[in-house]
């Protein structure tokens, strides 16, 4: 799983200013859309021009399918830890649409999520500040594979080949 820090990324860059979200980016690599905007400029963006958007928890990431293809990150947004909508929203990309990009956890996003995060298909995140990286990494450690599958190995672990 990938740590993303806001402060430092450059690979991905939101559209906005103090005014809040520009109704009509500009077509540029590596730009973070929300779904709005997203939808304003789908029709025009060029293809092949790596885009994110960001969801909603509250979004039916279905309604996204015709749009997979051309993107290369969906940002879902956790409100609350105590929240799990999203955790669906990434099993539905991963597992239905078998969307292939990156999927990342944003908002209200601490330590104890990142095992079923990462079980639902989730591969990069956005810890909520104040979280330390290093037990971050060894949540993830805790538990090697699960018994049923998830989202990307989704066969139970006795159908898989022995190491």
């Amino acid at each position: 799983m990938k740590f993303i820090d806001t402060l430092h990324e450059r690979a991905w860059r939101t559209v906005g200013g103090e005014d809040g979200p520009a109704p009509h980016p500009l077509p540029r690599e590596g730009q973070l859309l929300s779904l709005e905007q997203w939808h304003a400029v789908r029709d025009t963006w060029p293809v092949g021009l790596r885009t994110g958007v960001m969801l909603a928890n509250t979004v039916d990431v279905q309604a996204l399918q015709a749009d997979l293809p051309r993107l290369a990150l969906v940002a879902l947004y956790f409100p609350k830890w105590t929240d799990g909508r999203a955790y669906t929203q990434a099993r539905v990309l991963r597992q239905r649409l078998a969307f292939g990009g990156e999927v990342r956890a944003t908002g209200d996003v601490v330590v104890d999520m990142l095992p079923l995060l990462h079980r639902c298909g989730v591969d990069a995140v956005v810890l909520r500040p104040g979280q330390s990286l290093d037990d971050a990494q060894r949540a993830l450690r805790f538990f090697e594979g699960h018994y049923q599958g998830d989202a990307v190995e989704h066969r139970p672990l006795f159908a898989r080949e022995a190491v």
